[in-house]
């Protein structure tokens, strides 16, 4: 006998009482000649930061353009964060709006030209969505010369460089007309001044400005407030309908409208209506956001937990491929995630799904494994547990080989944990 599932709780009419989360972010300052402040670089100096991961890159972002406190981080100067090539995959760069932000990437470990040219279509991408893209002197090795009309700024660590070799290095640089060089780790005045005449614009030390550590405030929302959020989404309400649950969670409206006026937006005029700030972000941006909070709240659960959900979705994203209209392949990867929403919530998986609106193919899968994406999850789950008989029978059912999965596998964990898959 197959046992209804028991109804959602009835949402708590009253407003929320936030709670305050932080996070410690460094900036360093990026100077011109003048020593005029032109950007910052962000750094995560958080205990809890480790190992440079997929989703650090937007979550940095995100909390210095959500912070709460009366210490604007970035006001309406260029963000320069470092990032892995395994974090530009995936879809949560769409989170960020990209006109001030600087992606700083590093060169190919292997220096392998196949891969170094397979690089240029993500690349080319982000540029042409407004990113702009900052380089090693390495980008200007004859194997990276499918990168340089990518290339809008090229770091120089002077500590690294002997000088004879920098003057070369700079020369070539200063060849490309469209690329700005920044001259980083200028400690003394003397290094100033030589930079300065080799022909540097820009500048980043302790000369001119040590890390500054700023514990940035984040109102938390409710999750009750969340889930009703991300369950309006999926369902594509309406605008007022979303407004409601808004209007009912402090902790939630007060970070979409910190996010959406924050300067990384660049709007001209304060978005003061959560009509227009849901208008402006759009309903796929807005469930990005909304899924990113739901798993940033911990709620008891092992911090892994949030990672290893991030890793499932990726792979049967990865696993699904082609294999399946779009519209499956789309939520492929929100059964991915969602598969350890029992454990985030600390409930059963028949009740967690009665609180999300999720897909009869999604929710087909969670529950009982069946369905088009079942097998998918069966063989991701597998995966993890080393179960080689489930792995065998799932793989065999949807025509994958070891190889194949295994290699998924590999660059699902690689674009969470930022670990080079080439």
């Amino acid at each position: 006998m197959t046992l209804a599932p028991p109804p959602a709780p009835t949402p708590d009419p009253s407003p929320a009482t936030p709670a305050a989360a932080s996070a410690l972010i460094a900036r360093q300052a990026i100077v011109n000649v003048h020593h005029a402040v032109i950007g910052y670089e962000l750094f995560d100096r958080s205990q809890h930061a480790g190992a440079h991961t997929a989703a650090s890159d937007v979550t940095l972002i995100f909390h210095a353009l959500s912070h709460a406190g009366t210490e604007d981080l970035i006001g309406k100067l260029q963000i320069f964060v470092n990032c892995t090539h395994n974090s530009l995959s995936g879809g949560h760069l769409d989170l960020i709006q990209p006109d001030k932000v600087v992606l700083e990437l590093p060169p190919i470990d292997s220096h392998d030209p196949g891969v170094i040219e397979s690089r240029v279509p993500v690349l080319a991408a982000l540029r042409e969505r407004g990113f702009q893209l900052a380089f090693e002197p390495s980008v200007l090795d004859a194997a990276y010369a499918p990168w340089l009309p990518l290339a809008d700024y090229i770091k120089f660590d002077l500590t690294a460089i002997a000088p004879a070799d920098l003057r070369t290095l700079v020369r070539r640089a200063q060849a490309l007309d469209s690329v700005e060089i920044i001259a980083e780790k200028v400690e003394t005045a003397e290094q100033f001044e030589a930079a300065k005449t080799l022909g540097f614009g820009l500048f980043q030390g302790y000369w001119f400005a040590r890390p500054s550590v700023v514990e940035t405030k984040l109102v938390s929302p409710s999750q009750a407030a969340t889930i009703e959020l991300v369950n309006l989404v999926r369902r594509q309400a309406s605008t007022a309908e979303i407004e409601q649950v808004l209007k009912k969670d402090a902790g939630l409206a007060f970070n979409l409208m910190r996010l959406i006026n924050s300067s990384g937006f660049g709007l001209a005029r304060e978005v003061t209506s959560f009509q227009h700030a849901v208008m402006i972000l759009g309903l796929k941006k807005l469930f990005r956001w909304a899924a990113l909070l739901m798993l940033a709240s911990k709620n008891g659960s092992p911090p892994s937990v949030g990672s290893l959900a991030v890793v499932r979705g990726r792979l049967m994203e990865l696993l699904v491929g082609d294999r399946l209209p779009p519209e499956l392949r789309d939520n492929a990867f929100v059964a991915g995630i969602f598969s350890l929403l029992d454990v985030m919530l600390g409930m059963p998986m028949e009740r967690a799904v009665t609180l999300l609106a999720l897909p009869p193919e999604v929710v087909e899968a969670l529950l009982h494994r069946t369905g088009p994406l079942g097998p998918y999850l069966q063989l991701t789950e597998a995966c993890e547990t080393g179960d080689d008989q489930v792995f065998r029978q799932a793989a065999d059912t949807l025509g994958l080989s070891s190889q194949e999965v295994n290699w998924a596998h590999l660059q699902a964990l690689a674009w969470s944990d930022g670990i080079p898959a080439e």
